[in-house]
């Protein structure tokens, strides 16, 4: 069995095909798919998603693009919503400096709040980071008392030095999806990466795989970057698919 450790299933691009989504997924091999979220309405969408689907969980948050809209109700809803039992982390939660959607004054802040919410409720946080390394690790550095249940830096970017520092300092996990496919360099990453920290994901609808760019796309592409994880560390998809399940449950704390 595989795992999607990071999709948006309820996006308006996926969202109208959900069953029909669900049901290749788990034709592909795909047994649980974990819903993120970008801000209150998607968290409550992916909780809602989680309720009715009894293999997708839900992580709850607000992404680095919506950090304006954060505040003191918003931050009540989450926590609201964290009691729900298929509530399994809190993000994706970051800072994002390509497009700037939120100013990033007001990024730090929230990233500050977000990780000391996470704290509270005892969740494991996921990261996005983006253009945006330098800040990133400034605020990780004060609050590490704070990260205390476990991080994932989704769609990891960085480079193979920082994915050493990130695991010394916080014994993170890391998913990587579509853009092993085609995007260089992802083999020198990996090798400095634990094979016990490894997760898969397609932060579907985005970031398709090779053959499929161009399309929408779909937890069922897993396999697809499970092969290509495998060669590049080289090892059987088999094992990928072992190793990269044990760590999805361990990390998020699925009993399947």
């Amino acid at each position: 069995m595989f795992i999607d450790a990071h999709a948006h299933l309820d996006d308006p691009i996926l969202s109208e095909r959900e069953q029909e989504i669900v049901n290749a997924a788990k034709e592909a091999g795909v047994g649980v798919i974990v819903n993120a979220s970008s801000d209150l309405p998607s968290s409550e969408a992916s909780v809602a998603l989680a309720a009715r689907r009894e293999n997708v969980y839900a992580v709850i948050g607000v992404h680095p693009h919506e950090a304006k809209t954060y505040s003191d109700e918003v931050e009540k809803r989450l926590v609201a919503l964290s009691k729900e039992k298929k509530v399994v982390a809190l993000g994706e939660i970051g800072l994002d400096y390509h497009y700037d959607l939120s100013p990033r004054e007001t990024q730090k802040a929230v990233l500050e709040r977000e990780i000391r919410l996470a704290h509270e409720l005892s969740l494991p946080v996921v990261f996005h980071v983006r253009e945006a390394y330098e800040d990133f690790n400034a605020i990780i550095e004060r609050n590490l008392r704070y990260l205390t249940h476990g991080c994932l830096l989704h769609c990891y970017g960085g480079s193979a030095e920082l994915a050493k520092y990130y695991s010394k300092t916080l014994d993170a996990y890391f998913s990587f999806g579509g853009v092993l496919t085609f995007a260089k360099h992802k083999e020198q990453v990996l090798q400095v990466i634990p094979q016990n920290r490894l997760l898969l994901e397609t932060d579907c609808p985005y970031m398709t795989p090779v053959p499929f760019r161009g399309t929408p796309n779909e937890p069922k592409h897993i396999p697809i970057i499970a092969e290509k994880m495998a060669a590049l560390c080289g090892t059987s998809i088999e094992e990928i698919e072992r190793v990269t399940t044990e760590n999805a449950l361990r990390f998020y704390r699925i009993q399947v």
